[in-house]
């Protein structure tokens, strides 16, 4: 009969498991948020396929100028870093010089002084020529004074003459630096012309295939893929910015461009986030590696999403699985689903 109350315990605990259970199966499963899809871009007709073909190997030539650019002006400001480092340490050097010759000619009238009537300038001298204790005290102190100035003069002396070395040393190491940064800028500035050359011979080659688009395919690449949406960015730097890309939606995609009414595709992203009071670098490469990398499944609104390998093509995210671009040459500044040739994402921050 005791049994009773430990029964109706256990039947009352599975009960409420029970119970518990149907609650939880009843709850919809907590779900991730979607990772963006990737998608290859319309087919079009052939025409336009070889365009898109001859424009992208533009882009990628587009962005080793860029590159190239980018690489002269560091260039030249190390030169400008040298060259004045040059002219401090000869500055320097010719300080060092003067006060080594004014030291020296101390010292030299300390080496070839003596005591009064020629007597060595010690204290047995003083001692021996003396009359009076007091006379010894006087010459003992007058004594220390010129041993103390002396001393004074033959370090300063020292100190000059090292100055003197190292300036010359450092003006040296700068000169040669100097001349490292003319003879790199040098190489720099022949490779960009040559770059420029190829750059033009493919735009050549894109100009002249595009007279093979059908009315078809020019309105496609006018297409801005809608009009703007309302994003909602998680920053307000990353929602002015996604507000200044979209705000140019149909400006002319133009190499080399940065705005404010024509574009290429970092120049775009560049002009956005500079309406942020956040400064991107110029090529889209270096964009791909400015702030702080996240994944697909975490992107964004503001997010740099960046494509090809190595990187050639940078665009905005805007959510959606959707990115504003400045695409490539004969296009505009529009919308599109990320695409195939994904390589990462960045999250800029100031």
């Amino acid at each position: 009969m005791r049994t009773h109350p430990v029964k109706r315990v256990v039947s009352g605990a599975l009960a409420a498991a029970s119970v518990i259970t149907v609650v939880t199966m009843a709850q919809p499963p907590a779900t991730a948020a979607p990772i963006p899809v990737l998608q290859a871009p319309p087919a079009g007709s052939d025409a336009l396929a070889k365009y898109r073909e001859l424009a992208g190997q533009a882009e990628k030539l587009n962005e080793d100028l860029l590159k190239a650019q980018d690489d002269l002006t560091a260039k030249q400001g190390q030169l400008d870093k040298a060259n004045a480092d040059v002219t401090a340490a000869k500055d320097a050097g010719a300080q060092a010089i003067e006060a080594k010759q004014k030291y020296q000619t101390q010292v030299d009238k300390f080496a070839g002084a003596s005591f009064t009537s020629g007597a060595q300038m010690n204290k047995l001298s003083a001692l021996l020529a003396g009359t009076s204790t007091q006379d010894f005290l006087d010459r003992s102190a007058a004594l220390e004074v010129i041993a103390t100035d002396k001393n004074a003069a033959m370090n300063n002396l020292s100190g000059a003459a090292e100055k003197a070395t190292a300036a010359e040393k450092a003006a040296t190491d700068a000169a040669k630096r100097a001349q490292d940064a003319r003879d790199a800028a040098a190489k720099l500035a022949s490779d960009i012309e040559g770059k420029k050359k190829n750059l033009q011979a493919q735009i050549d080659q894109i100009e002249a295939q595009s007279r093979t688009l059908s009315s078809a395919d020019k309105a496609a690449q006018k297409d801005t893929g809608g009009s703007a949406p309302n994003v909602k960015a998680p920053t307000a730097a990353a929602q002015t910015a996604v507000n200044a890309a979209l705000s140019k939606l149909g400006s002319a995609y133009v190499w080399g461009a940065t705005g404010p009414s024509t574009f290429d595709c970092s120049g775009l992203m560049q002009w956005a986030y500079k309406q942020a009071g956040i400064s991107l670098p110029r090529t889209s490469s270096a964009q791909a590696g400015f702030g702080a990398p996240v994944s697909r499944s975490q992107l964004q609104p503001g997010d740099l999403v960046a494509y090809y390998s190595p990187v050639s093509h940078i665009g905005m995210y805007i959510g959606d699985g959707k990115m504003v671009h400045a695409p490539t040459s004969g296009d505009v500044v529009k919308i599109s689903p990320l695409m195939s040739q994904y390589a990462g994402a960045t999250r800029p921050t100031a």
